[in-house]
């Protein structure tokens, strides 16, 4: 039975290549013209393959729609929320996960630092858009005109003397975090609060969400923060595998 459901599956990404015909699918999967027009009828009738006019196969429409539908009912926060807790267990910091919604990037979900300072973020709240890491990273993965469009409409609050001044730093800035893959916010908020954050990529590799760990100056320097940056790109490049369906099961 397994070997059946292996070879009933190895024709769908023969199939994502173009339409095919019997015979080759037959010779893809090293079988009998009868035993590829068994597992072929079976697809067809669960509405994941298609038999054309010219007796070619190609996927179903079914077959997208599922596809669509485990899409829309992925939860992001649902699937890091394990590993934004072991990551918060390992160095002690808060963790936070941000979406970009209707021209806002929002925190979703929050894990506190284990210290008494604490930041004052809070889930469903918006974050200060130009100088926050996580929404550089959201912001950074925007198509070029968008990018450029949403830039040169937001205020340019100095918050600190490390704020972001203007459109033009900022699409500097978005341009850096986008060709290097992470974000940081030094400074730029709060004087005595650091930021270092990476993205969660969907199946396209486009950003969906983006992590990151804060801490204040009293518990670790900026430079102390910095240094575990490889360990929260791994993190969420975990949770991207997960998320896409990536992952290799255990």
């Amino acid at each position: 039975m397994s070997q059946t459901v292996d070879r009933a599956l190895s024709i769908l990404p023969l199939l994502a290549e173009g339409p095919a015909d019997l015979g080759q699918v037959a010779d893809r999967l090293g079988v009998h013209k009868s035993t590829a027009l068994r597992l072929l009828r079976t697809l067809h009738e669960h509405g994941l393959v298609y038999r054309q006019s010219d007796q070619r196969y190609r996927l179903g429409a079914r077959l997208f729609n599922l596809a669509q539908q485990a899409v829309e009912n992925l939860d992001v926060r649902e699937i890091a929320h394990p590993h934004l807790v072991e990551l918060n267990e390992r160095c002690g910091h808060t963790v936070h996960l941000a979406v970009h919604e209707e021209n806002e990037v929002l925190y979703i979900d929050k894990v506190e630092s284990r210290y008494p300072v604490r930041m004052y973020s809070r889930i469903g709240k918006p974050v200060a858009i130009t100088v926050a890491a996580v929404a550089k990273l959201l912001l950074a993965d925007l198509p070029e005109p968008e990018r450029r469009a949403l830039a040169e409409k937001l205020d340019y609050p100095l918050y600190t003397s490390r704020s972001t001044p203007n459109a033009t730093a900022f699409l500097a800035e978005l341009a850096k975090v986008g060709e290097q893959g992470w974000a940081t916010d030094l400074g730029g908020h709060e004087e005595s609060i650091n930021c270092v954050a990476a993205p969660v990529r969907g199946t396209d590799g486009r950003v969906v969400a983006a992590m990151s760990v804060s801490a204040p100056n009293v518990v670790v320097t900026a430079e102390e923060l910095l240094t575990l940056l490889p360990l929260v790109r791994r993190t969420a490049d975990t949770i991207s595998r997960e998320y896409s369906g990536t992952a290799i099961p255990q």
